[in-house]
């Protein structure tokens, strides 16, 4: 049987099929959510995922240590596209953080944190020798020239992600748990002060909103509050598809953004508690199939691979869902595999391709 054949079969079938049938569910939630202004998001979304369909198989299907050789090229692009951003971004809802390149724009923060998962998995796995308060430092630098270039856009949805996936990816690459708890308190009392003192108007607006939705309902709160009307009306079953009344289709919901930082919003008035939940248990079993290739993995390359990426997309997914239900502050961050978004999609499609190639290739270490 030839080799390409071969890991093909080897593919994780269930994560697979999971992750296909949220980008179809996800075309339409999108086509749900802006059916009514003809704007061609769930075709445009469609050939996102047609274009990196390739890209999915190719990466899927190569043994995964490439990138022991290609993430810092990639590391050292996404900066430098980062860098780009600064002075040449469109910018869009307050922060300057998407590169027009002619048919299409592109967000580098998303390539920048795909890029630190490999270079940090990278470092780690071959630095167990060097004393913890050096990796530490080193990782620090490595997380933080990105960070702090997105910081200042400001994405402070982008640089909130950076957060669980960096401490995930100390603690998988063992270091010790003291350091990590030092690290966690030192982080704890500088809130107060970023919340006050580091967060442009409108971020901290998004606080405060978060805190007390009802103070400012005409205002700040009402995306939020509309969010928490349109799931609340969709009752057991939601009010069915295309249906004429919803909160949606009157215009109660952001139409620039509905597509992909409500879009929970718009499926949960649509189908209800109960298709909600079908979602989220998607969702779950999702998590739980990437958790074990974590696991799964017998080099810690591997396995610090998996538990970034792992830990990436399931904070995308906390942070979106909490934030229609008022559960997190609003950060824009799109829920994978169902929000629109041409460069998220490839760089959760590549995210999902690293998944399958360390799940095929981990036979080869036994």
């Amino acid at each position: 049987m030839h080799p390409l054949l071969r890991n093909f079969l080897r593919i994780n079938w269930p994560l697979f099929g999971l992750m296909v049938g949220l980008l179809a569910f996800g075309i339409y939630a999108i086509h749900s959510a802006t059916w009514m202004r003809d704007s061609g998001f769930a075709k445009s979304q469609l050939t996102w995922i047609l274009v990196c369909t390739p890209m999915f198989f190719l990466v899927s299907l190569l043994d995964y240590r490439w990138v022991r050789f290609g993430s810092i090229p990639l590391y050292l692009l996404s900066l430098a596209a980062l860098a780009a951003t600064m002075f040449i971004g469109e910018k869009r809802y307050g922060a300057r953080s998407w590169l027009d390149l002619g048919p299409m724009s592109f967000q580098p923060s998303q390539l920048a944190i795909i890029a630190g998962i490999m270079t940090l998995a990278l470092f780690l796995s071959n630095t167990r020798a060097m004393p913890a308060v050096f990796r530490i430092l080193c990782c620090a630098a490595i997380v933080g020239a990105p960070w702090v270039m997105i910081l200042i856009q400001p994405d402070l949805g982008s640089c909130i992600v950076w957060i669980p996936v960096f401490l995930s990816m100390l603690f998988i690459g063992r270091i010790p748990k003291r350091w990590l708890i030092l690290m966690l308190v030192v982080g704890l009392i500088f809130i107060p002060l970023v919340v006050h003192f580091g967060l442009k108007p409108y971020q901290y607006a998004r606080i405060t909103t978060f805190l007390n939705p009802e103070a400012d309902p005409l205002g700040d709160g009402w995306n939020i509050t509309q969010s928490l009307i349109a799931i609340g009306s969709g009752g057991w079953v939601g009010k069915g598809y295309k249906a004429p009344d919803s909160q949606n289709a009157l215009g109660f919901l952001p139409h620039t953004i509905v597509h992909n930082d409500f879009i929970f919003s718009v499926m949960g008035e649509q189908h209800g508690f109960l298709g909600g939940l079908i979602l989220i248990c998607a969702f779950a079993i999702l998590f739980l199939l990437m958790f074990g290739i974590a696991m799964q993995a017998e080099d810690d390359l591997g396995r610090l691979l998996a538990t970034g990426i792992t830990m990436l997309l399931f904070t995308h997914t906390f942070m979106n869902l909490g934030m229609t239900i008022s559960l997190t502050p609003i950060t824009g961050l799109p829920l994978p595999l169902v929000s629109y978004g041409g460069s998220f999609v490839m760089i959760t499609m590549l995210s999902f391709a690293l998944l399958q190639s360390i799940w095929i290739y981990r036979r080869t270490l036994r």
